[in-house]
């Protein structure tokens, strides 16, 4: 394996993170399990970033992927792609989005530089509206808005971009507040950077933010700001990359808790609906999606393999109810972990809904992040058999935990035992 992690060296860039003191190489996996080079078995909580979603190696995805690559890989968006057009079909029907219109691409940063693209051209602004601590991409686009300085690796940008309170709910100038009173803070605060702007061309929010470690607003906090943003003509972009297609157990999608106001103007997506496959997209309604003025095409997004591989991967996920075992077992996961982390110090904080669940450490006593902690947890925890990821704002303080939305009780339980004894190492 040293003979690899320095082959990597020599060749990857150093700001390409990879997890843990010596590297593991994944070799395979089968339902929520993946095996590295030494023939070491881990359970997995974390999916390759919340992007395995349904389970590793899925008979039904893998037929689809074969037989498809069988009659054709490529053939490009310039010719009728039928794949393409059944999934279209389906995201828009599930989207909640009037007369929508589906581009598909091939990750979460495309799906939001796309989305990006779009409204400011329908907006005729170049002024974005984004949540501290929020995460979009790493395109020169997305980094630009990306309110979290450990993932924005320039202050370049073709675009304004302006920060609003809201995304996390327990730190900030409105964290003591209850939830009514934190959402009508933050409104107002809206409000008031409103009046100091130009036009805005949208707001962009992750109804949970995924990179900045699983923190979220009280429910109905963007239905709040949707009204605003109505009477001011903005568009509202929900990054639904890592909080679509069930994962959050209550809502198909994120945005559905925040759904009083009605839908979001533009929906992006990526990650989970490939189960693996480099599938990502944007939803809107027809009159923003055909605002641009010039032609497009997409090499590699809408590739017949990976569509094949999405319409499976729905199919299983819709026809096996993982939206409502992510619920059940998700409930019961959290559960499990607050139990565990009940008289560890470092615990700040556990938070989450669905199988979407964030670990908050931080220096005891103090409230201050504490990312060696975080990262002897995730050391302990791959030690132990199981892999979970980390993230958080202001320092990566945060451990992750979302794994394929198939989960069983079984596992749950035995991940649960195993972050516990990982925590109890602290």
């Amino acid at each position: 394996m040293n003979d690899l992690y320095d082959r990597h060296k020599a060749v990857i860039p150093d700001w390409v993170a990879l997890y843990y003191r010596d590297p593991i190489e994944i070799t395979h996996g089968e339902g929520r399990h993946v095996w590295d080079a030494e023939g070491r078995r881990y359970l997995d909580f974390f999916g390759g970033i919340l992007t395995t979603m349904t389970a590793h190696a899925l008979p039904e995805v893998t037929k689809a992927v074969a037989e498809q690559a069988g009659r054709i890989i490529h053939s490009s968006t310039l010719y009728l792609n039928r794949p393409m057009v059944e999934l279209a079909e389906r995201i828009a029907g599930l989207s909640g989005i009037p007369d929508a219109r589906v581009f598909f691409t091939t990750s979460g940063t495309e799906a939001n530089d796309t989305a990006l693209l779009l409204a400011t051209a329908y907006r005729g602004s170049n002024q974005i509206l984004a949540m501290r601590n929020s995460y979009h991409g790493r395109s020169f686009s997305t980094v630009g808005i990306t309110g979290n300085r450990a993932w924005s690796p320039t202050g370049l940008s073709p675009l304004q971009t302006l920060y609003v309170h809201g995304g996390v709910r327990t730190r900030g100038p409105y964290a003591e507040y209850g939830d009514e009173r934190f959402i009508e803070a933050c409104v107002a605060d809206l409000e008031d950077l409103l009046g100091h702007t130009r036009n805005a061309a949208a707001l962009i929010a992750e109804p949970i933010q995924g990179v900045g470690g699983f923190t979220s607003p009280p429910d109905g906090l963007y239905a709040a700001f949707r009204r605003v943003l109505d009477r001011h003509g903005i568009l509202w972009i929900a990054d639904e990359v890592q909080t679509g297609w069930g994962r959050t157990g209550e809502h198909f999608w994120g945005w559905q808790a925040h759904g009083q106001a009605g839908p979001p103007d533009i929906l992006t997506f990526a990650k989970g609906i490939g189960n693996g496959m480099s599938i990502g997209g944007v939803v809107a309604r027809a009159e923003v999606m055909n605002c641009l003025d010039a032609n497009s095409i997409s090499t590699f997004g809408g590739s017949p393999v990976t569509m094949a591989a999405g319409l499976a991967n729905l199919s299983y996920l819709l026809e096996h109810d993982l939206q409502g075992n992510a619920r059940r077992v998700g409930g019961l996961l959290i559960e499990r972990i607050r139990a565990a982390c009940a008289g560890v110090p470092a615990v700040r904080e556990v938070r989450g809904r669905g199988l979407m669940i964030g670990i908050e450490l931080t220096e005891p006593g103090t409230g201050r992040a504490n990312p060696d902690a975080a990262a002897a947890v995730l050391e302990a925890a791959r030690e132990n058999g199981l892999l979970i990821g980390k993230g958080g704002g202001h320092d990566t303080s945060t451990l992750r935990v979302a794994p394929p939305l198939s989960l069983t009780v079984s596992e749950a339980e035995e991940g649960a035992a195993l972050l516990e004894a990982a925590l109890r190492s602290l």
